[in-house]
């Protein structure tokens, strides 16, 4: 390493291509280390923290380097006190008696000398990456799932270093099934749920069936996007990560079906009230409405998760067959109205000439 120090004990970390390189002086309690991040990107923060309280990233005493894309670095250390932490600069619980980094090859070293707090050899640590902005600001780290995991326990004396999963792998559990609720009910459901009471109610012989299937399919959902949206303020609040567009957006969304499903059951005129054209027209501005920004809150979900492409461009299939079906069937069904309309109209015709013979 560009510092000279010679390092005892090393230990590859299990995700993010990174390594951890220590010495521990037993007489003192002090501990050298050198944290090493590998292909790191031009414009990218790196972190490493240690937690001599508790498990979790409240509390976590971080060293941060910032690599700028104009070829600056800079070390510093950084308390995490909250979960919307932005890694200001400040310090640390224990002493820390040097700090410095370097950008080598492609990869960013932190280099850190500092006093273990008393009668502590093994605490929980962590390490992360993120961007930097243009502004100089630094980004929230990925969601996917080996940022999720960089995290375990590590033994200055004995070199064990441990991963914790199950933390991670309910909190990734959760983060999915939120997905895929989300992507049932708003992402399809709804959509399906237009479709039918958009296209049925042309049908002859179907009588009020296709009302009944209309409404089934959309109240499901409904109940559907309420467990999603309820799972969606659990993990807000307790990773205390919030993305604003996406949140607002869901929010959003859940007022304006609440508000569909409240006016459709208890504030629906009867078909012949002078009040029912403006009682369609806001019912058909809502629901569309509703569609558009649930589509677009689905796949910004996904951008969010980082989930692989095979499962965003499967959802964007799904919507294309959708629409492809929705203007088949739209084209169909003026076709018909149309010809249904011109087969009256020539009945009609024919009823008025032998009424006049």
């Amino acid at each position: 390493f560009s510092n000279n120090i010679k390092y005892a004990a090393c230990e590859d970390l299990p995700v993010l291509e990174s390594s951890l390189h220590w010495n521990y002086h037993p007489s003192s309690g002090v501990v050298d280390v050198a944290f090493n991040k590998a292909n790191a990107k031009d414009s990218s923060w790196v972190a490493w923290a240690i937690n001599p309280i508790s498990k979790g990233m409240v509390g976590s005493q971080s060293f941060v380097a910032v690599h700028k894309s104009n070829g600056t670095i800079k070390a510093y250390t950084s308390p995490i006190t909250s979960y919307a932490t932005m890694l200001q600069e400040g310090n640390l619980s224990f002493s820390v008696y040097s700090l410095s980094t370097s950008y080598t090859n492609g990869g960013i070293i932190i280099f850190a000398t500092f006093q273990l707090p008393p009668n502590k050899t093994m605490v929980n640590h962590a390490w992360q990456e993120g961007l930097v902005s243009e502004d100089g600001t630094l980004k929230a780290h990925s969601f996917s799932r080996s940022n999720l995991q960089s995290y375990g326990t590590i033994d200055f004396i004995s070199g064990k270093v441990s991963k914790s999963d199950g933390d991670v792998n309910s909190r990734t559990m959760l983060r999915n099934v939120h997905g895929i609720l989300n992507t049932a009910s708003w992402g399809i459901m709804m959509p399906i749920g237009v479709m039918m009471g958009r296209y049925l109610k042309v049908v002859n012989g179907l009588g009020s069936t296709w009302f009944h299937l209309h409404r089934a399919c959309q109240s499901l959902a409904f109940l559907i996007s309420i467990v999603g949206f309820g799972t969606g303020l659990y993990i807000g609040n307790h990773s205390g990560v919030h993305h604003a567009p996406h949140r607002c957006v869901g929010i959003t969304l859940m007022c304006l079906a609440s508000a569909q499903v409240l006016v459709a059951v208890c504030l629906r005129p009867k078909k012949d009230h002078k009040y029912r054209i403006f009682w369609n027209i806001n019912h058909y501005i809502v629901g569309y409405a509703t569609i558009a920004l649930a589509i677009w809150n689905v796949l910004k979900g996904f951008d969010i998760l980082n989930s692989h492409n095979v499962w965003k461009n499967s959802y964007v299939g799904i919507i294309i067959s959708l629409a492809a079906i929705a203007i088949i069937l739209e084209v169909t069904t003026w076709i018909w109205v149309c010809n249904k309309k011109r087969t009256k109209n020539s009945q009609d015709h024919v009823v008025i000439g032998e009424q006049l013979t």
